[in-house]
């Protein structure tokens, strides 16, 4: 007799979830239901920022694999349609069509939570007036483009500055548009320490792009048509013909909620290793909508990035059909880029050493992509946070033009395997002067590390 399988969401975690469970048992032995609410499915999400900018010529070329070819493999997905209810005793979940209405329950041996995480959007005057946007989904992107091609001027006022929002000004720019960037930070990229953002800043005002901090938004003034008119701070006022909302998103487990599962105080639900929803041995969970452990920290933390995601998937699916896989945490490690300016983070900021009680040392050393005689050479800046007397690496922050991001791939492996800096200064990375410096900025970073720990301890 089959078992049944009922997904709630069918982006990363949902379907690499279905893939790999229908991998591991066939039809006869599975059965798979994935519930949509949306029009899409597998898409990268990370990749809208470049399909408004026009980096990415056609919205399809985000998909990673469409509703028919899932369905090919046997798998039942059923979109525009969204859960409403989950029964945890009965171990059903109501379900309801969003375009004809219509609602029944089905029954579930295994069911996944997959449902992702919601743009924050605060309760402000004028929030829902047309022509502003947020980014989470192909239906958000296909909304902005519209609103784009209609806009009648040039001016976009870009509301929060994480990877959302410097992406999105980005693409504004190489749309022509005129852009302003409000923050309620000192700076952009929260991600990073202030110093590190203070550097981001300088580089977005040198492309063209107003950068405003320490401004809380007050309103988003609309037109006699209803059409956003302008964002409203405390101190200004900015004109607008579109606003994008990058202010960050949060877990979404309403559903979750609702039903008596565990949320930790990210609010994501808590999973075990197997990505198993602590207390429910027949309930799964993975993506946005979890936390994750901090392996530098040992905290609980919300990290939404794609690439956990789809591991979260992967993992969800083995142990459902049949396999073993676990998933023992992250150190945080995330890239992203505005025009030419590179910016990486991995592992802890001087903040998140702090509250985790640890004491540390900071360096920061200023170096090149490439070796300083050869052309193009270009400028970067490191930041490293080592533990204080042990000299383990705690985190590393970048910022710099062409090859910079991707080195902090460098500490992300460094911190995974708990490495001191003085153990970094000694990897046998790749040399030649296209590429890198004799010594790479990274080892720069960690030699620096080390004499400060030293000095310190």
């Amino acid at each position: 007799m089959s078992e049944r399988l009922v997904v709630i969401g069918g982006d990363a975690t949902g379907m690499s979830a279905a893939s790999q469970a229908r991998r591991m048992k066939d039809a006869s032995a599975l059965e798979i239901v994935v519930f949509e609410r949306g029009g899409f499915t597998s898409y990268s999400a990370c990749g809208i920022p470049y399909w408004v900018g026009g980096h990415v010529a056609e919205r399809d070329a985000l998909i990673a694999r469409t509703p028919e070819e899932h369905r090919s493999r046997e798998i039942d997905l059923r979109l525009r349609t969204e859960v409403t209810e989950i029964d945890v005793d009965a171990a059903r979940v109501r379900y309801r069509d969003r375009e004809t209405g219509a609602s029944a329950w089905l029954p579930y041996d295994h069911l996944v939570i997959a449902t992702g995480a919601r743009p924050v959007r605060p309760p402000l005057p004028g929030i829902d007036a047309d022509g502003v946007h947020g980014v989470q989904t192909l239906d958000d992107g296909q909304a902005l483009l519209g609103t784009l091609e209609r806009a009648r001027g040039n001016r976009a006022v870009v509301v929060g500055a994480g990877y959302i929002g410097v992406e999105m000004a980005e693409a504004l720019i190489r749309r022509g548009y005129d852009v302003t960037m409000v923050n309620r930070g000192p700076e952009p990229m929260s991600t990073l320490d202030p110093d590190m953002g203070a550097l981001v800043r300088d580089a977005m005002c040198g492309m063209g792009i107003k950068v405003v901090g320490d401004a809380e938004v007050s309103e988003l003034r609309t037109g006699a048509d209803g059409r956003v008119a302008a964002v409203v701070t405390d101190t200004a006022e900015y004109p607008a013909d579109v606003v994008v909302l990058g202010i960050g998103v949060r877990p979404e487990t309403e559903l979750a909620r609702a039903a008596g599962l565990p949320l930790g105080q990210t609010g994501g639900l808590r999973t075990d290793l197997a990505m198993r929803v602590r207390g429910h041995e027949n309930i799964w969970a993975g993506g946005d909508c979890v936390e994750v452990l901090d392996l530098v920290s040992g905290r609980a933390r919300h990290i939404p990035l794609g690439t956990h995601a789809n591991k979260h998937g992967q993992i969800i699916g083995a142990n459902i059909g049949g396999g073993y896989a676990v998933f023992p945490g992250v150190v945080g490690t995330a890239v992203s880029k505005v025009c030419e300016l590179e910016v990486a983070r991995t592992g802890l900021r001087e903040k998140d050493a702090h509250a985790a009680g640890l004491q540390y040392v900071t360096v920061t050393v200023e170096s090149t992509n490439r070796a300083g005689y050869y052309p193009d050479a270009r400028p970067m800046t490191v930041k490293m946070l080592a533990e204080r007397f042990t000299g383990r690496l705690l985190g590393a922050q970048i910022v710099g033009r062409e090859g910079a991001g991707k080195r902090v791939d460098i500490a992300a492996v460094a911190l995974t395997a708990r490495m001191t800096v003085e153990q970094m200064t000694m990897l046998d990375l790749g040399y030649a002067p296209p590429f890198s410096p004799v010594w790479d900025p990274v080892l720069v970073a960690a030699r620096k590390a080390v004499t400060a720990v030293r000095q310190r301890g």
